[in-house]
């Protein structure tokens, strides 16, 4: 016997005793199958009634549209005759949790046009459809109809539409509609309170919620909710306190939902001692609760903490999917902790989380910045659903490990899919622009941008700065930069680093006061940008005035590279007493970035003994950077100890070390050009090196003569010469065939060396052009002559005719510009007009116009220029 038809006498059994209503059994049998998920059953009682009505099939196609049964809903609902408002309800709701939107709101129309009245459950289900911006015009076509149908004094539909108009970014409308309410309910604040804070705008939010506590209206734990995102939005440590006194006096410290909204915002304002104790105190803790103190101990670099409270989570019970995993894998990256990155993996492994695409991007950003770019790639390609965000990561990691051209290969592949970048993307491809400095690559971005709509990012704008900057290109860094609508802290440091970078030290300290005084607090990236400027600049005292307000002033702990930057700056001007005092003060172990910028300050100052200390520290590290042993070997060299030059070369080669090739390449007409020093794979070789060599000719009647300490190879002078005039960046200087007055860009892999400095400003002198040189260090910008008054210079000053005491005593080295600072070894002089001996009472000065040595007016004499740096 057929099941329904089983059951069926049952019920008439049932029906004999009483206990059914012959009327409505059918009914109560087919509700009996939806509740057992029998979804096929139901059909057969309703084919084997008698007589169906409307209030059974309705009771039918509810228990399709729960179970999101679309076709079967569809066709029952096309199988019809008569239906009431109700059934047309269901099929719209039904259709909503499907995601077929657009076939909803055709439905609506097709409803009006049966001139079937909707009512206040209808207009509710189709306003729910407004989510987004693509829906405004819908909900506007609503409004009408609710006006029409009198329903406008209805709350709950009034409710509904506020909530729809600020979902789709129709904060005017929704604030209309609640200023036309007649009566309101927290409801109604709550939906225009999450208007305010979606379209950003927190002081309204603020005002709302003023007017809410002046009414009898009481707020619930969405509201504060609400107004606790706005004050992190605001940045307001004083709007979040008074908030939380708010929700202590409403009583609302037991709800976890409200506590932790407090916990978020004291999370975001890196308020940790506050963060710490509110989690201490609350009496109920939930998974978000725990996530936050996570993440919060994540961005903090507070490893140790986080892991306690992961395994604290995993103890008590809590569901550790997902979430913890990401904020983990950050740790590690973050912190190059391989180990830890992969015992991470091991359990998203074991709890078969491999498919999330929060976590599987959070592996790739883990291995790239460990520096294992296959396991990267490996997870990348094992995702079968990439989103943006799975492609940005992993351009993301090909950038950090110098691997731009990679990243851009990947950026195109991106396209092809289908997928739109986002402001995230677009910051890491300009990364990888500006890596390579591909200037007309950086211009095609900067299109590609426009064109979909982020050029208002503050984050793609400030990327385009940085790149820019990074392309040699400062005054196109600041039109962008003044182009921008609005800005924040990673906007200006964008341009100060930008400054920095181009050795415009005082511009960048300009732009550091601009920044205090419209408002923003500068961070940890802000001082390191400013005192690589003053370091870049030789502005020691400035340098160490902001050093000093780091935590005099703002509360900064300084980090290592902060402290990397001030040895490098006192070193740079030969400071190196105050350098071994620095050390002393070192909250830390030095790491290899301090020993190599002393190593490098020594060799240029020829300061051998704190030089070979800082090599013997370096070797005792037993880091595989070559870098530092060749330092160290060109030192020994300068000294004519190639016995020792011989042991660190056996070093190397015993530790797998390999020296770095220097490259420098040009790009002519969207063409890259590689050169190497002796280059001499490029076709055109032996007409750039003819060209070169009739440039000496007329560069030795400039007075140039080649610094052949800057060779340090075991070999003669006339071979030195020859080597230093096909350096890398002179072959691509040599390449350029473009028109007088163009700008030369030419970027180099490693330092420009003493000599290619001073050769380039004859060369630029020559040939009437500005050449750019970006090399690993900075930007040098050369123009009109052989030597500008802006660049460090040191001079060999050996000889004071005019003061007593002084006449025929060797001085030393000067260096010129930078600040006041006197040593026995270095006289060092401050002014961007005119050389100024102020050490000794400001009483003697040198015109500095571009010869290589001057005689001044005031009796010293300055024998010779011999090196810039």
């Amino acid at each position: 016997m057929p099941l329904a038809l089983a059951r069926g006498h049952s019920a008439d059994a049932y029906t004999a005793k009483g206990l059914f209503d012959p009327k409505t059994y059918h009914s109560d049998l087919i509700s009996y199958h939806l509740r057992n998920g029998r979804l096929w059953n139901p059909h057969k009682v309703l084919d084997e009634m008698p007589h169906s009505n409307i209030f059974t099939l309705n009771r039918l196609f509810s228990g399709y549209s729960k179970n999101v049964c679309v076709k079967e809903a569809r066709d029952l609902f096309n199988s019809m005759k008569d239906r009431n408002v109700i059934s047309w309800t269901i099929m719209i709701g039904m259709l909503s949790n499907a995601g077929c939107l657009n076939e909803a709101f055709s439905l609506f129309r097709e409803m009006l046009h049966t001139r079937m009245a909707p009512d206040c459950v209808t207009i509710v289900q189709v306003l729910s459809l407004c989510t987004d911006p693509k829906a405004s015009v819908h909900a506007v076509l609503i409004h009408n109809r609710i006006v029409k149908s009198g329903f406008g004094c209805s709350l709950t539909i009034s409710n509904t539409l506020i909530d729809a108009y600020c979902k789709c970014g129709l904060i005017g409308l929704a604030y209309a509609v609640f200023e036309e309410m007649e009566k309101r309910d927290s409801v109604t604040l709550n939906a225009l309170l999450s208007g305010y804070f979606k379209e950003g705008d927190c002081q309204n939010a603020l005002v709302l919620f003023i007017h809410m506590l002046k009414s009898d209206l009481r707020p619930t734990q969405f509201t504060f909710s609400s107004l606790l995102n706005c004050a992190t939005g605001l940045a307001d440590p004083g709007v979040g306190t008074h908030i939380h006194g708010q929700v202590i006096k409403s009583n609302f410290t037991w709800d976890v939902y409200v506590n932790n909204s407090l916990l978020d915002f004291y999370s975001k304002i890196n308020y940790l001692h506050d963060t710490r104790k509110l989690f201490d105190e609350m009496f109920e803790k939930d998974n978000f609760t725990y996530n936050v103190m996570i993440s919060t101990y994540s961005r903090t670099d507070l490893t140790k903490e986080a892991l306690e409270l992961f395994r604290e989570m995993q103890l008590l019970g809590f569901d550790c999917s997902d979430y913890p995993y990401p904020c983990l894998l950050s740790i590690a990256g973050s912190h190059a902790n391989y180990e830890m990155g992969r015992q991470m993996h091991a359990l998203v492994v074991q709890l078969g989380m491999t498919s999330s695409n929060l976590t599987s991007n959070a592996l790739i950003d883990m291995y790239s910045r460990c520096r294992d770019l296959n396991c990267a790639d490996l997870i990348f390609k094992q995702n079968s659903d990439k989103s943006t965000t799975s492609w940005t990561a992993l351009i993301t990691g090909c950038v950090q490990n110098g691997l731009c051209e990679e990243a851009l290969k990947l950026f195109s592949e991106m396209r092809k899919t289908g997928l739109d970048p986002d402001p995230a993307t677009f910051c890491s491809v300009l990364k990888a622009c500006s890596g390579l400095a591909l200037v007309s690559l950086g211009e095609q971005l900067n299109s590609c941008i426009l064109r979909s709509g982020y050029l208002s990012s503050v984050f793609a704008g400030s990327a385009l700065v940085d790149a820019y900057a990074k392309c040699g290109l400062l005054e196109d860094a600041k039109k962008m930069f003044d182009e921008m609508t609005d800005r924040n802290i990673v906007s200006w440091n964008a341009l100060i680093c930008a400054y920095a970078q181009n050795g415009k030290g005082r511009k960048a300290m300009e732009m550091f006061e601009r920044m205090v005084t419209s408002g923003l607090k500068p961070e940890s990236v802000s001082f390191l940008s400013v005192l690589t400027a003053c370091s870049h600049s030789g502005l020691v005292e400035e340098g160490l005035h902001y050093f000093d307000s780091m935590t005099r002033v703002y509360n900064l702990t300084p980090r290592k590279d902060h402290y990397a930057c001030m040895v490098d700056m006192l070193g740079r001007v030969g400071c190196f007493d105050k350098v071994e005092q620095l050390l002393g003060q070192i909250p830390f172990e030095p790491d290899p970035i301090i020993w190599s910028s002393i190593l490098n300050s020594c060799k240029i100052h020829e300061y051998y003994e704190l030089g070979k200390l800082a090599a013997d520290k370096l070797f005792s590290i037993g880091t595989q950077d070559a870098g530092h042993c060749v330092l160290m070997s060109n030192i020994y060299a300068k000294h004519g100890k190639w016995a020792e030059v011989a042991r660190i070369k056996k070093l190397m080669r015993d530790r797998g070390m390999v020296k770095v090739p220097g490259y420098s390449w040009v790009e002519i007409n969207r063409q890259v050009y590689t050169f190497s020093s002796n280059d001499m794979k490029n076709p055109r070789i032996g007409e750039i090196k003819a060209y070169l060599d009739k440039l000496s000719i007329e560069m030795e009647r400039e007075g140039y003569k080649a610094d052949l300490t800057s060779d340090l190879h075991f070999v003669g002078d006339e071979i030195k010469v020859k080597s230093l005039r096909y350096h890398s960046e002179r072959l691509a200087i040599a390449l350029m065939k473009t028109k007088d007055g163009t700008v030369i860009r030419v970027m180099k892999n490693l330092r420009t060396c003493v000599d290619c400095h001073a050769a380039i400003k004859v060369i630029s002198k020559l040939v009437r052009r500005e050449i750019v040189v970006r090399d690993s260090s900075r930007f040098h910008h050369i123009k009109d002559g052989p030597l500008n008054i802006r660049d460090n210079v040191a001079i060999e000053v050996s000889s004071f005719s005019k003061f007593a005491g002084f006449t025929g005593v060797r001085l030393g080295w000067a260096v010129i510009p930078a600040e006041l600072f006197y040593s026995s070894r270095f006289l060092v002089l401050r002014d961007f007009d005119r050389i100024v001996c102020t050490s000794f009472n400001g009483a003697s000065s040198i015109s500095q116009i571009g010869g290589l040595a001057c005689l001044s007016d005031e009796g010293y004499k300055v024998d010779k220029l011999t090196r810039t740096f």
